[in-house]
């Protein structure tokens, strides 16, 4: 009940920041020019309004996306208001572990650092389909792919964090949704199966398994004394791309739009905020809403599930054919220009 009177008021929490505060508003100040980062689905939606902001704070930012002609449209627009941006742009389709580990490969290979990695992009409410790989399309991009490419890049960020001292974050774009799932929150052997599947609740699922995989992360970073944190975060309910496979209900709910709705710049900031401020430095393991820490469901405080959905993505991503291939058609043509140099 709190929270849906701080979404209605904006009312601010502990941070001094609240619903209505933008990502703009969370960051100002905030002079990051030594900082790389990752965003997947960094060229749409609240995706966009992360790296524009992360730019505007001088955040050296690899986009990371399916379409790069979008991509390449999205920075056009970010270099046109903000010159001096640092923005490059990569390929990566993380419904396909293979274009998961390429993309890792060619990160690599520029010999660039790390410091934040940005695990927001996803589908939403999508009818059933599988991957490439057989997997559930909305657990397998929402979830899988963000399992493999964080553990993939680790190793970069490790290193990073331990040559420059620097906390490195990892945030996760969950959802409230993460409440409204299968009833034992994973259904694990079931997954795949299209007997049962409820699109939403499969979303919910998703949602679910990012907040249970920043967990058990956090808890594995913890334990091995690393400077990283992970944190998860639901950035509100936005009217983005994302809405696309659910028009009916998406016009329905327009009527309340006045009272529940974030615009963008407000939809970014729960990420923003987790990414850069200095309040959350040591923070770790902890899901934030209108930039402030909040209570997920009892299925996503389950260590028991989260040490079960770490096990079962490893099985996962280990029984498939996954090959690392460098291809340097892959990058924009900045990234690639980085590369040869």
């Amino acid at each position: 009940m709190v929270g849906v009177i701080s979404l209605v008021t904006g009312m601010i929490g502990p941070s001094g920041f609240g619903s209505a505060s933008t990502a703009e508003q969370v960051t100002e100040g905030i002079d990051a020019a030594n900082l790389t980062a990752i965003i997947t689905g960094g060229a749409s939606g609240i995706g966009l309004e992360t790296t524009r902001v992360l730019a505007l704070r001088k955040v050296h930012v690899i986009i990371a996306v399916r379409n790069m002609a979008s991509a390449k449209e999205a920075k056009q627009r970010i270099l046109e208001e903000n010159e001096s941006a640092r923005v490059d742009i990569m390929k990566l389709d993380l419904c396909s572990l293979n274009s998961v580990t390429s993309f890792v490969d060619n990160f690599i290979a520029l010999d660039l650092p790390l410091n934040i990695l940005i695990n927001n992009a996803g589908v939403m409410f999508c009818p059933f389909e599988l991957s490439e790989d057989g997997i559930e399309m909305q657990f397998a991009t929402n979830h899988l792919g963000h399992f493999l490419l964080t553990n993939l890049l680790l190793e970069k960020m490790k290193q990073t964090a331990q040559a420059t001292g620097i906390e490195g974050r990892i945030i996760n774009l969950s959802s409230i949704a993460h409440n409204y799932t299968y009833m034992k929150g994973i259904r694990f052997n079931k997954i795949n199966e299209r007997k049962g599947y409820g699109n939403k609740k499969a979303y919910g699922q998703s949602k679910l398994a990012n907040i249970l995989h920043t967990n058990e992360l956090s808890h594995r970073l913890q334990e091995e004394g690393v400077n990283i944190t992970a944190n998860s975060v639901h950035p509100g309910v936005i009217m983005t791309p994302l809405m696309r496979h659910s028009s009916y209900l998406m016009h329905f709910l327009k009527i309340f739009s006045f009272y529940i709705w974030k615009n963008v710049p407000q939809g970014a900031a729960t990420t923003c905020y987790v990414a850069l401020h200095p309040n959350v430095k040591g923070v770790t393991g902890k899901y934030f809403v209108d930039c402030n820490l909040c209570k997920p469901s009892a299925h996503a405080k389950n260590k028991h599930l989260a040490k079960k959905l770490w096990d079962f993505s490893n099985d996962s991503c280990n029984k498939k054919n996954v090959t690392v291939i460098y291809n340097s058609s892959l990058f924009s043509e900045d990234v690639s220009e980085l590369l040869i140099s």
